[in-house]
C-alpha cells in the first residue's frame, strides 16, 4: 500500500558522496556531485574486490595525490597522462612521476631530454619525483588513477575516465588562463573538453620512445612558460631538485 512505509529508505534519496581523504577544499567542492555519483560508487566498489584479489598501484593513499599536492585555485598547468606506471613501486599518484628511489622511466627520460633541448641550463636530476612541479600549479593528472601490477590499461573503461573529464572541465571552468599539455593522440581526444578560450592547450606526440622522434624538439615546456607570462602569470621554474627525500 501506498501510505507504508519504504523498509529501505527512500529510493530517490541521493547516495551520500565517496570522499578520498585529505582533498583540498576546493576540490571536495568542485567534484562533489562526481563523488556522490552512482559511477563512482560502482567504482569504488570494483578498487575494493580488485586490491582483495590482485595487486593494484599505486597504493591506495596515493591515488588522489594529484589533487592532493594542487588545489584547484593553484592549477595552472595540466599534463595529462594515462594511466600510472604498472610496475612495482613506481606510481605515487601524479602522471609521468614514479618514487624517489626508483629507476628514471623511458618517458620521462624523454622528456628529461627534451627539457635540456628546451631550456639551456636545465640539469636532469638522478630521480623521476615531479613533484616539485605539482607544488608550483602543475596538475599531474592521469585519466586513469589506477592500474592491476604488469597490466597496462588494466583498469580502462571501468569508471575513472567519466571522473577525470570531471576534472578537466572543473579547471577549464577557471576564469584565469591554464595552459593543457596533451601528449599523444590518447590525451589529445580531450582537447574537446577545453573550451574557455583564455585558456592555451599544447599538443605533440608522447615522450614514449615508440613516438620520441616526433616528441623531441616539440618544446612544450618553454611554451607553457610564454603562454603563462603574456597572461601575466609566474613562469613554471622546470629544475627539479637534484637530490629529494623519500615519500
Amino acid at each position: 500500500m501506498s501510505d507504508q512505509p519504504d523498509l529501505f529508505g527512500q529510493k530517490d534519496a541521493a547516495p551520500r558522496p565517496v570522499m578520498p581523504a585529505g582533498l583540498p577544499e576546493s576540490w571536495r567542492a568542485a567534484l562533489a556531485d562526481e563523488f556522490a555519483a552512482p559511477s563512482f560508487h560502482a567504482l569504488k566498489d570494483f578498487l575494493v574486490e580488485e586490491r582483495r584479489t590482485h595487486t593494484v598501484y599505486p597504493p591506495a593513499p596515493d591515488v588522489f595525490n594529484a589533487l592532493r599536492l594542487t588545489p584547484l585555485e593553484n592549477v595552472r598547468v595540466l599534463i595529462l597522462g594515462q594511466d600510472p606506471y604498472h610496475g612495482a613501486g613506481q606510481a605515487h599518484g601524479l602522471s609521468f612521476s614514479v618514487r624517489p628511489g626508483v629507476r628514471v622511466p623511458p618517458s620521462l627520460q624523454n622528456i628529461y631530454k627534451e627539457l635540456q633541448t628546451d631550456l639551456p641550463g636545465f640539469t636532469p636530476p638522478r630521480h623521476g619525483d615531479l613533484r616539485a612541479w605539482a607544488e608550483q600549479g602543475v596538475l599531474l593528472l592521469n585519466a586513469v588513477l589506477t592500474v592491476r601490477a604488469g597490466e597496462a590499461n588494466s583498469h580502462a573503461g571501468k569508471g575513472w575516465e567519466g571522473f577525470t573529464d570531471a576534472v578537466i572541465r572543473a579547471v577549464n571552468a577557471k576564469p584565469g588562463r591554464v595552459v593543457f599539455v596533451l601528449w599523444g593522440a590518447y590525451a589529445r581526444k580531450k582537447a574537446k573538453l577545453i573550451t574557455g578560450r583564455q585558456h592555451v592547450i599544447i599538443e605533440s606526440a608522447h615522450p614514449s620512445p615508440l613516438s620520441m622522434a616526433r616528441f623531441m624538439g616539440s618544446r612544450p615546456f618553454s611554451k607553457v612558460n610564454a603562454a603563462l607570462e603574456e597572461a601575466g602569470e609566474a613562469p613554471i621554474d622546470w629544475q627539479l631538485p637534484l637530490k629529494v627525500e623519500a615519500e
